[in-house]
């Protein structure tokens, strides 16, 4: 149910986002910077389409409770004294680079191709043995 939410929310039109960061731009997951000389302001990206960056922080959110990448980058966030929503878009804006990538290659995601997902999952069969 979410991942179809999230991809009728993206789309089918590959060319509407040439990068990943034009997706979580348009998501709202990409802080807004706005800098005059010496003055830089990174804030939270109002000008969003909002089914989108409800659709992504949604999936994004539940990833957590099934992924221990996603676990752990959204436990990075909290540590870091980030709130739940925050943490959620910072998770959000990681998967949104892995949905494009998957998205332009024309390939499902594959957890054994996930380095970061595999180095996790490394990282604690280590630490049971």
């Amino acid at each position: 149910m979410r991942a179809a939410r999230l991809l009728a929310e993206i789309g089918d039109a590959r060319g509407r986002f040439p990068t990943a960061d034009s997706l979580a731009c348009l998501a709202g997951v990409a802080p807004s910077t706005r800098q005059s000389g010496k003055v830089k302001a990174v804030t939270f990206r109002w000008s969003a389409d909002k089914e989108l960056r409800d659709a992504l922080c949604d999936f994004a959110g539940d990833s957590r409770h099934a992924n221990p990448w996603a676990a752990d980058l959204y436990a990075q966030a909290i540590a870091r004294g980030h709130d739940h929503p925050h943490a959620v878009r910072i998770l959000g804006r990681a998967w949104a680079n892995i949905i494009w990538r998957c998205w332009q290659d024309g390939v499902a995601y594959d957890p054994n191709r996930h380095n970061a997902l595999q180095r996790i999952l490394n990282k604690t069969t280590a630490m049971a043995s």
